[in-house]
């Protein structure tokens, strides 16, 4: 058993690597050369193990880095055993790529002549031109195994694509699997999740929740297999989503595939606008707009948050905890102005 976290820090440089030296030969029609890095990271947790992993990409920032963009293509890849009784919790945060550009939901005319549109300056933010891809592979192979699995994506990077495979192979092992994507500016962020049940009387739990803002494209696919010899499988999975404006896109696909007969089994989804209703509770007690809308999107992703070791979350008076950063990304993305297009789909 060990009594803290153990983190995992990818750490990503602007010029990603590369020195003036690597750099030249460059020309002005294909612009910077791309970097791409391919970490990988085996977890084994023996018999009647406990453990708690933290998997971490971040900038690093530093206001005397003068040296060139390259964009960065990340390529990462994670494999965990969980054997015996082991009980493991991880934990993914994908904070890497800066922060989009807020606003760009707005049109045109809604700026002020000869000023740049938040449009124009979102496509042109370097790390639009930035891929992160992650797959985790997690294979419960004891009875009574257990694995909690949190993925948050907040990060500014153009194309996020984030896929998390749960394989529970013995009786009795259990799986929990929470997600939480949120996307902006010109992003496209994808989340896919696979949970396979193969053995007797295992039980698995899944929520995601996705917030999608300006004029980003937000999806969603989840799958869950239950095999013929995975009877009296108890499993669970919900989606929700949550648009922010009338430009941004969601898809959300759970799927059940239930080959055995003795199973309880149940998925859902919902994609819905932030409550009216809760907008006015807020705003009867003092609070301006903004600040009731971002009550209500922290109070969204707050429960798949806190499932993050709380080593990492933070206290709330922390200046740089996972709490305060979450705040300082939806303070970004909190929508400004009233809705185009209003009507009965709110959140509850």
């Amino acid at each position: 058993v060990l009594p803290k976290p153990v983190l995992i820090l990818n750490v990503a440089t602007k010029s990603g690597g590369v020195d003036a030296q690597e750099g030249e030969g460059e020309d002005a029609t294909t612009g910077p050369k791309g970097v791409s890095v391919h970490p990988r990271t085996l977890v084994v947790a023996e018999d009647a193990s406990r453990l708690s992993i933290v998997q971490s990409c971040v900038d690093l920032e530093s206001d005397n880095d003068q040296s060139v963009f390259h964009p960065t293509l990340y390529n990462g890849y994670t494999q965990i055993f969980v054997k015996g009784t082991a009980n493991v919790t991880h934990s993914y945060l994908e904070e890497s790529g800066g922060f989009v550009t807020a606003g760009v939901e707005k049109t045109d005319d809604q700026f002020k002549e000869g000023e740049r549109t938040a449009r124009e300056i979102e496509a042109n933010r370097p790390e639009l031109k930035n891929t992160h891809l992650e797959t985790m592979d997690v294979h419960v192979m004891g009875e009574e195994g257990f694995y909690q699995g949190t993925v948050l994506s907040l990060g500014g990077s153009g194309r996020v694509r984030i896929a998390l495979s749960v394989s529970l192979l013995q009786a009795r092992s259990h799986a929990s699997v929470n997600g939480f994507a949120l996307s902006g500016g010109a992003q496209r962020t994808d989340m896919k999740t696979n949970i396979h049940h193969v053995a007797q009387g295992t039980t698995s739990e899944q929520m995601q929740k996705n917030m999608i803002g300006g004029r980003a494209t937000g999806a969603f696919r989840g799958r869950i297999r239950v095999e013929q010899s995975a009877q009296q499988t108890e499993s669970q999975q919900l989606s929700r989503t949550v648009l922010l404006s009338d430009k941004c896109r969601a898809w959300s696909v759970p799927s059940l595939e239930i080959v055995a007969d003795d199973v309880q089994c149940t998925h859902g989804a919902t994609v819905s606008d932030l409550s009216e209703e809760e907008l006015f509770y807020l705003r009867s007690r003092g609070l301006d707009v903004a600040t009731a809308r971002n009550i209500l999107m922290y109070a969204f992703a707050n429960n798949v948050a806190e499932c993050v070791d709380p080593a990492i979350m933070g206290a709330q008076d922390s200046a740089s905890g996972l709490q305060k950063r979450i705040i300082q990304r939806l303070e970004n993305l909190v929508p400004v102005g009233e809705r185009a297009v209003r009507g009965e789909f709110q959140s509850a």
